[in-house]
């Protein structure tokens, strides 16, 4: 899959997310915290993405060594933001992103954040 095919598909899982949150009652105007999600069998490339995405303005958590269900090892990391819910923030972040994994040839494997109550 290309780039620009990621891209699309991870705006309709954007869009998604965001109405599944609201419908639910999640606060719209809060401010989420938003974890991207990136992984590799490759530690050197992940540690050369997470400079990256560090040096592109999110925080980047430290990599996780996880056990893949065929027994290889793989490592993870997530780069985290706090913004608004909004679609053309998260689209934007999306892409340059997923521009970075590619350079890297990691992959990334979307976002994901916390429902927000009302009154929060």
């Amino acid at each position: 899959m290309t780039a620009d095919q990621l891209i699309k598909e991870q705006q309709m899982e954007t869009r998604e997310i965001v109405q599944a949150l609201l419908e639910d009652g999640s606060k719209e105007d809060a401010i989420y915290s938003i974890e991207h999600h990136f992984a590799s069998e490759d530690f050197d490339a992940l540690e050369k993405a997470a400079v990256d995405v560090y040096k592109a303005g999110f925080e980047v958590e430290d990599a996780e060594e996880i056990e893949l269900e065929d027994g290889d090892i793989a490592y993870c990391f997530s780069a985290v933001v706090d913004h608004e819910l909004k679609v053309e923030r998260l689209d934007k972040d999306c892409a340059q992103l997923i521009a970075l994994a590619e350079k890297h040839k990691v992959l990334y494997d979307g976002w994901g954040t916390h429902f927000v109550e009302q009154g929060e």
